[in-house]
């Protein structure tokens, strides 16, 4: 069954399971799996998928979901006529413990609809496995991602030159791992490995971990040469996760030579997400836009 509406009521999660062979309403996302079978490297004893008690502090209510041991894309499309041929995987953030699945994901899929590009939120595994290695079970679902995504752009409508990765806070550590590696974090399983598993283009919205603990460089295990993906960055000066995180990802591609654009606004936090505020950096989607359009991957192929 295909995974249909997450909501949140109450403090209390509950999942609407689709009817098989039923035909999905332009609104409903097409749900799959992003393995065949178990994840790699998966442990036992993570327990049963739910919801996280809503946090009073926000002013809007996020659902938050935990322990996710079947990752899923859940597929949004644009209207017909508005289909440029592009699209996005988008990667929520959370700490390698929770996804902040509306906020940093089915929010950002009905936005970059209304741009004609193809949304496909990844659902990852969290909490972390590793904590050596906090991002490897989240990088291994993003690059088997960005294959299977590949693997049906005739079915969905989408140029195979033309697959990104966009991701917030944690989440923009996946997506910018993901674009960067040269090799999969894990053997290959089927057919679907053999198609190329790096994505074309990233946005990275206050992305997390990317720097080493001197805190003005990359991790020494980033791979940063010519051959990466063009970057979009955003982040707040004012935030705890360091801008430092986006700038110095932001230098290393620019020494390579690589297109990237960097934003990095005076106030705003951590975690904005796209909902508007008093803040600069809530028009931030806006420039984004502009620097999709501005390349070509909102013009229609």
């Amino acid at each position: 069954m295909l995974n249909r509406i997450l909501i949140v009521l109450a403090g209390i999660y509950s999942v609407t399971l689709a009817t098989p062979g039923r035909q999905l309403t332009a609104a409903e996302p097409e749900v799959l799996a992003v393995w065949p079978d178990q994840p790699p490297d998966e442990p036992a004893g993570i327990g049963e998928e739910h919801a996280m008690p809503a946090n009073p502090k926000d002013s809007a209510p996020t659902l938050r979901i935990t322990n996710v041991t079947k990752p899923t894309l859940s597929v949004f499309r644009p209207a017909p006529e508005k289909q440029t041929g592009s699209a996005f995987i988008i990667c929520p953030g959370g700490g390698h413990r929770i996804l902040a699945w509306d906020k940093e994901g089915t929010e950002v899929a009905q936005w970059l609809n209304t741009l004609g590009v193809t949304a496909i939120v990844l659902k990852y595994r969290v909490p972390a496995r590793d904590e050596n290695q906090r991002w490897r079970a989240a990088v291994q679902d993003a690059q088997r991602s960005v294959s299977v995504v590949r693997s049906k752009s005739a079915e969905w409508q989408i140029a195979p030159d033309r697959i990104g990765i966009l991701g917030f806070s944690a989440g923009g550590e996946t997506a910018a791992l993901t674009a960067l590696f040269s090799q999969r974090k894990y053997s290959s399983i089927d057919d679907t490995d053999k198609i190329p598993h790096r994505p074309n283009m990233a946005v990275l919205v206050y992305p997390a971990y990317l720097v080493a603990k001197d805190g003005h460089s990359l991790q020494p295990y980033i791979e940063v040469t010519g051959a990466s993906p063009p970057m979009f960055f955003v982040h707040a000066g004012d935030d705890g996760v360091s801008p430092l995180n986006s700038i110095c990802l932001y230098m290393k591609l620019r020494e390579a030579k690589v297109p990237a654009e960097l934003h990095v606004y005076g106030s705003g936090g951590h975690g904005f997400g796209l909902r508007p505020s008093k803040h600069a950096c809530s028009k931030w989607p806006e420039r984004c836009a502009d620097w999709l359009n501005q390349n070509g991957w909102l013009t229609k192929r």
